[in-house]
């Protein structure tokens, strides 16, 4: 696979992986922070330290990640010719939603522990654990696309 990025292509794709791995692991630790959290509002002093460890998550590994996968992730898409109309891209088109989609819940997370933040907590403790979930549903789906390439 030459395209744009030339030989710099495995290099790009190697940091890609690296940053969803990265993202990936945000995106599980987050939800279970919020989940503690949640558990923890009625107990003094512990709201305080779980806000300051979504936001160390957040500022340190996943937003900054989610970020690079991103730029990485066009810049592979673009070497595959997507924006040129490549044909049997099928499942890229596919896999970007999905990621799309994961980026709207790693925003929903983000806002929901500033709910959590301001003592106003919207979900039940087994919404929030079914809810958990999402990530790891949505990187089995995006795997099985990139690796499959089923259409």
């Amino acid at each position: 696979m030459t395209g744009m990025l030339g030989s710099a292509y495995p290099w790009v794709k190697a940091a890609h992986l690296i940053f969803v791995i990265f993202w990936m692991a945000g995106l599980f630790m987050l939800p279970r922070y919020l989940i503690h959290h949640q558990e923890g509002l009625a107990i003094p002093g512990e709201p305080e330290r779980w806000i300051a460890r979504e936001g160390t998550l957040r500022r340190m590994i996943l937003t900054p990640s989610m970020i690079v996968v991103w730029v990485l992730g066009l810049a592979l898409a673009a070497n595959l010719g997507l924006f040129e109309g490549g044909e049997g891209l099928g499942w890229l088109h596919a896999k970007l939603a999905l990621v799309l989609a994961l980026s709207g819940y790693h925003g929903w997370a983000v806002g929901y522990a500033r709910k959590l933040a301001a003592g106003r907590p919207t979900l039940t403790p087994r919404r929030l654990r079914m809810v958990n979930e999402a990530p790891a549903i949505a990187a089995v789906l995006i795997v099985v696309l990139a690796v499959v390439k089923p259409f």
